[in-house]
């Protein structure tokens, strides 16, 4: 038997690739055991004290406020490791937070910081503004303090039952309004040609690219909505300060003189035109809530539990009749996507998943929007008619936008729930076809070739858009535009004639759409949960079980345990295996909008119908 070498070394690579596998997935499995162990005796174990009277929930608000990580539990945690990633806090464990903390006998007051919040949309404010509101009327005092205030945190602040500010602090209200960039001149200059096909007077999404300035009707429209939403805020914060009418766009007109006769110190500004109640240093207010609650000796402060122990104490219930929760934000895309981005199929799955859970009695989706893909739209909407037909139940909670797609996604319900601030509408459709055949010719290259038909090479982005061509793709998107008003008038119980004549493109407030038909109520996402559990007939401790995209085999076994990805980053900070860090800045304005136009000439489709509108809030 004579000796082969090659085979003799293959077996032994074999054998030595399969050990090592074994050896890679015994060490896998034994780290996943040891953190599922660690996770439990850090939620289960008697080590979690439990909390003693006149504790005070310390509710630092760190990040950007939205309705999903945009990412999975490990881009969530490896955010808090990375200091140039940005920090976000979900809506839905604030309003957990605040909500067990207006019950708790044990939680005696709230202190809201509010420094390091970032971003957030008005409806999220307002539904956390109402949530403190609850803690109020439950006898709990809320204390806001802040280094300074913008428009936002100010907006969270009004709610407090007392507002402090830093003696170097302000409070900036500035008003609502945004410029944006217009393209028209300088895609002239490199030789881009972009060709616009719509339906819509007021859709302005495309605009940029077209013209050099905004047209009349989107002037118009804006006109219309930033007004609509800055007597929504001013006259919420008004309310809330019991000030007189009026008196916050009066101190904006009248602010140099302001400041001037405060010396320039715009913390006396605040404090004179009752905007905060006193002027105090951090240490300051530590020292007011130890006189007023218990001190601490272990932290040398008040007696506290903070955001992150608070929500670990309130996990959601794991079993029984729920209902299901799917959050719809970000862009809609045809295909596949995750949190922030909403895939036309990958929704689509989420939803017959709820439907064919027989747990899930009722669907609430709460979208926050501004559209996108027509196709990937119609795909979701599809999916919450048939759950309807199936016998549960559906709900739409808008959020901060729900516009074009995002409306769109909204017309197989039930019951349409929207926020007054809510920017829904923009019923539109548009598509963009770039071409860079004028930068072909100052490169001297040249395009030819031969096709069977004049179709094959209509839309070659190297040379000038085929009339035809342009012709088929009108066409499509007016058709995309009647199955948009047809199905909308459907769910509205209305005309396609009277749908046109609030769509076109048109943007409105959650409160001028109820006005106008396009939703049923207004209201807060509680609203829609409870709304829904009622047409399950569900009682009123009902579950609530968030349908998400499935994940790996750890994030599936913490939403098995009704642990959120805020819980899950709490309890492995505790156990000493992340840092802290800083949220970082946003991408450029401009690299975004000439990404967008270099997206749409790369698609894999000749064109695309898009319900998309141009809806970046204040």
């Amino acid at each position: 038997m004579s000796f082969k070498p090659f085979i003799s070394l293959r077996r032994g690579l074999g054998m030595f690739w399969r050990g090592l596998d074994a050896t890679r997935r015994f060490v896998l499995n034994a780290l996943f055991l040891v953190i599922v162990i660690a996770i439990l005796v850090a939620m289960f174990s008697g080590g979690v004290k439990p909390l003693t009277a006149k504790t005070a929930l310390v509710l630092e608000l760190r990040g950007d406020l939205v309705e999903e990580h945009s990412g999975s539990l490990r881009d969530t945690l490896l955010a808090n490791v990375d200091g140039d990633a940005r920090r976000m806090i979900e809506l839905r464990d604030v309003l957990v937070v605040l909500d067990a903390a207006a019950k708790d006998k044990n939680i005696g007051s709230v202190y809201l910081m509010l420094d390091e919040l970032d971003g957030a949309g008005l409806a999220m404010l307002h539904e956390v503004g109402a949530a403190i509101d609850r803690v109020k009327a439950a006898g709990k005092p809320v204390i806001a303090w802040g280094g300074s205030y913008d428009q936002k945190r100010y907006l969270l602040a009004s709610h407090a039952s007392e507002v402090y500010v830093h003696p170097m602090g302000m409070v900036m209200i500035e008003g609502f309004g945004r410029r944006r960039n217009y393209y028209r001149d300088a895609l002239d200059k490199v030789g881009v040609t972009v060709n616009l096909m719509k339906v819509g007077t007021y859709k302005s999404f495309a605009e940029p690219y077209i013209s050099n300035g905004p047209s009349q009707a989107a002037t118009e429209a804006d006109t219309v909505l930033y007004g609509a939403l800055w007597n929504s805020y001013t006259a919420t914060v008004e309310k809330n300060r019991k000030l007189a009418p009026g008196s916050v766009a009066r101190d904006i007109e009248q602010l140099p003189q302001l400041m001037e006769a405060a010396g320039g110190n715009a913390a006396q500004v605040a404090l004179r035109e009752k905007l905060v109640d006193g002027i105090k240093t951090r240490d300051e207010v530590r020292a007011m809530l130890i006189k007023r609650g218990e001190y601490d000796a272990s932290k040398k402060s008040f007696r506290q539990v903070s955001f992150g122990d608070y929500l670990a104490r309130n996990p959601q219930k794991a079993f029984g009749d729920a209902v299901g929760v799917i959050v719809a934000a970000g862009e809609i895309t045809d295909g596949q996507g995750g949190p922030g981005v909403i895939g036309g199929v990958s929704t689509a799955n989420m939803i017959r998943r709820a439907r064919e859970d027989d747990s899930v009695k009722a669907l609430v989706l709460r979208v926050d929007s501004p559209g996108g893909s027509a196709y990937g739209s119609e795909l979701i909407r599809r999916e919450l008619e048939l759950t309807r037909a199936a016998g549960k139940p559906v709900v739409v909670s808008m959020g901060n936008v729900a516009a074009s797609g995002g409306y769109w996604i909204s017309m197989a319900a039930d019951e349409v729930i929207a926020d007054p601030s809510t920017v829904t509408g923009s019923i539109g459709v548009f598509a963009i076809l770039p071409t860079a055949d004028k930068v072909a010719d100052k490169l001297g290259v040249r395009t030819a070739g031969v096709t069977t038909t004049w179709l094959a090479d209509a839309y070659n982005p190297l040379r000038p858009l085929d009339p035809r061509f342009g012709q088929l793709v009108q066409a499509s998107i007016n058709n995309v535009y009647r199955e948009f008003t047809t199905k909308a008038a459907a769910a509205r119980k209305t005309t396609v004639a009277k749908i046109d004549e609030v769509g076109q493109g048109r943007v409105w407030t959650g409160a001028q759409a109820k006005e106008r038909g396009l939703v049923d109520r207004l209201g807060s996402y509680g609203d829609a949960l409870r709304s829904a559990a009622k047409r399950a007939n569900l009682k009123d401790d009902f579950r609530v079980a968030y349908v998400e995209r499935p994940g790996s085999s750890f994030e599936r076994f913490l939403s098995m345990l009704g642990v959120s990805a805020s819980q899950a980053l709490t309890i492995q900070v505790k156990l000493g295996m992340l840092p802290d860090a800083l949220p970082a800045g946003a991408v450029a304005g401009v690299a975004k909008d000439l990404a967008f136009l270099s997206e749409l000439g790369n698609g894999k489709k000749p064109f695309a119908a898009i319900t998309h509108c141009l809806c970046e809030l204040p």
